[in-house]
């Protein structure tokens, strides 16, 4: 296996991975490649990697502990433990619970601003959630939350226990479990042992060092835990050995595992990931056998850690770079071959033999800086989507992406992509209402359907910047928080960067300025225009 991924790592240009094998109980653990492309350094089975989302399993069974003790109820709400809870719909106020919180039903818009870096910065994105409004109603549907669900879930477990999250991590989880390299905060990672992060945006080019080497603190709970392949396995024990870490340390009780393992939601695109989500952990169907799961990515490293009950393992692996599901896809099929185990299913195959209605599913969806469009062309269903300018630049990819949707089901479609480093994927377009599509989930994110009838006005802001720093900043903060049904069509500097033209489509000149000058006004000076979109700017007609 060795020798197989150093060259699977060689096809896909991915410097390192590190990966454990739990099996009847024994941790067996390997490392190929290097951790650091400029230095050579070798991967080792001690290099620290980064989890990415799989914190939210690590912080799931954290705050099952509080459950177990009876200090938590999964199903009281939220305010019972954080009084001044609010959001914008009063309803979602009064009955969001911890248990939607674990499983990613809440529809809380990630509305949080910029908490900070202090030891507050829980405290801070509750209270800087007042008007989040709702993506979706409470428990209508599953729709993944990067940060915000389980920074609450955080915030709860320190007005519980009386200490910051980070030290609930380390003295209730990380020492029962006997970690010694495993942290939730990334001053206290060995930088020494750190595996250094790395993109790939093409083979050719091969990796290049991350300009983002780590998550804001805001992510802590979902996604700031660094862990080694062995530690991350040692927690996944807890779920082969009903509540027992591998020292014999009892965790949590075995009907708090039953309890994390069986609580589930439906998952709209069942296919990616798994057609179920639990407390803290997906629920995957490979061939009739329940495995439970998680995967996490930061900018530049990613992790994978899969469950398998039935047979008495869990696989995980940790990588600086990625995250390619068909490369964890090849590794862990080999693996479990050898160990006679189940194997990974294959995405499902379109069906030819299905003939849509387009008009069923053709608009926009979206959410706060997201948006996807989905058109007919040529009898065939296309997904596109327009990246940021920051996230084109650092992924050297164009801003405007367009992928065809081929169907595998009225509701589930394959997303392939001619890009050499994308994988295909799947999308779930569903719930139809008067003959069309409510929602659309993708890489297991949720974004409804956007009403754009108010948003016909195209309005160029053209402004004399004083700030050149911080008015980039302001912009890239505010195309993530523009009014619903609202897009952001334009964003240009001059060459000497002290002018810049953004086109924004909104339902009036007077509600782009409210929204420009809340965010920039203080970096520039703006003058705002009603523009015609076909010939003023040199845009599309719509």
């Amino acid at each position: 296996m060795r020798a197989r991924v150093a060259e699977l790592l060689a096809e896909y240009r991915i410097p390192s991975a590190a990966i454990g094998v739990l099996h009847d109980g024994e941790i067996t653990d390997f490392a190929v490649g290097v951790r650091d492309v400029a230095t050579r350094e070798p991967a080792t089975t001690g290099t620290v990697y980064q989890c990415g989302s799989v914190s939210k399993t690590w912080t799931a069974l954290a705050f099952m502990r509080l459950v177990d003790e009876g200090k938590i109820a999964l199903d009281e709400p939220v305010r019972s433990y954080l009084p001044g809870f609010r959001v914008a719909d009063p309803v979602v106020s009064a009955e969001v619970t911890p248990r939607h919180l674990l499983n990613h039903t809440s529809g809380i818009e990630e509305s949080y601003g910029d908490p900070g870096e202090d030891d507050d910065v829980y405290e801070r994105m509750v209270a800087n959630i007042a008007d989040a409004r709702q993506v979706h109603p409470l428990g209508h549907t599953h729709g993944y939350s990067a940060a915000l669900g389980y920074a609450i879930l955080a915030r709860v477990m320190e007005v519980t226990d009386g200490r910051r999250w980070d030290d609930i991590m380390t003295d209730r989880l990380f020492g029962p479990l006997g970690l010694t390299s495993t942290s939730s905060r990334r001053e206290h990672v060995d930088r020494g042992r750190a595996a250094t992060g790395y993109l790939v945006r093409s083979l050719e080019e091969g990796p290049v060092l991350t300009p983002l080497d780590h998550l804001p603190r805001s992510f802590g709970p979902g996604g700031n835990v660094s862990t080694t392949a062995r530690e991350l396995l040692t927690m996944a024990h807890v779920f082969l050995d009903d509540g027992r870490a591998p020292n014999g340390t009892r965790i949590v009780s075995p009907g708090i595992v039953r309890e994390m393992t069986e609580s589930r939601v439906p998952v709209p695109d069942p296919y990616l990931f798994g057609p179920e989500w639990a407390l803290g952990l997906i629920v995957c169907d490979w061939h009739g056998q329940t495995v439970y799961a998680h995967d996490g990515s930061t900018v530049s490293q990613s992790a994978r850690l899969r469950i398998l009950p039935e047979s008495g393992i869990a696989v995980a692996m940790l990588a600086n770079a990625g995250p390619r599901d068909s490369f964890y896809r090849k590794v862990f099929n080999e693996i479990l071959a050898d160990l006679g185990a189940v194997t990974i299913p294959a995405l499902p195959e379109p069906d030819p033999a299905l003939a849509l209605d387009p008009a069923r599913y053709e608009g926009s969806y979206g959410r706060p800086g997201t948006r996807y469009e989905v058109a007919a062309e040529q009898g065939k269903l296309h997904l596109r989507f327009t990246l940021n300018p920051m996230e084109a630049q650092l992924l050297d990819k164009p801003e405007q992406l367009d992928y065809e949707l081929a169907p595998i089901s009225e509701t589930h479609f394959l997303m392939t992509s001619d890009d050499p480093i994308e994988d295909p994927q799947t999308v779930a377009i569903y719930e139809f209402e008067n003959g069309s599509a409510r929602y659309l989930h993708t890489n297991c994110r949720v974004h409804p359907r956007i009403d754009e009838e108010s948003a016909t006005v195209h309005v160029m802001a053209v402004s004399t910047i004083s700030d050149h720093d911080g008015f980039w900043d302001s912009i890239k903060q505010a195309y993530g928080r523009l009014p619903e049904g609202a897009r952001w069509t334009v964003a240009v500097a001059s060459a000497d960067g002290t002018r810049a033209v953004n086109v924004i489509v909104h339902d009036s000149v007077d509600g782009v300025r409210s929204f420009f000058e809340e965010h920039a006004g203080r970096h520039a000076t703006t003058d705002y225009f009603e523009a015609d979109a076909a010939n003023a700017v040199g845009l599309p007609t719509l």
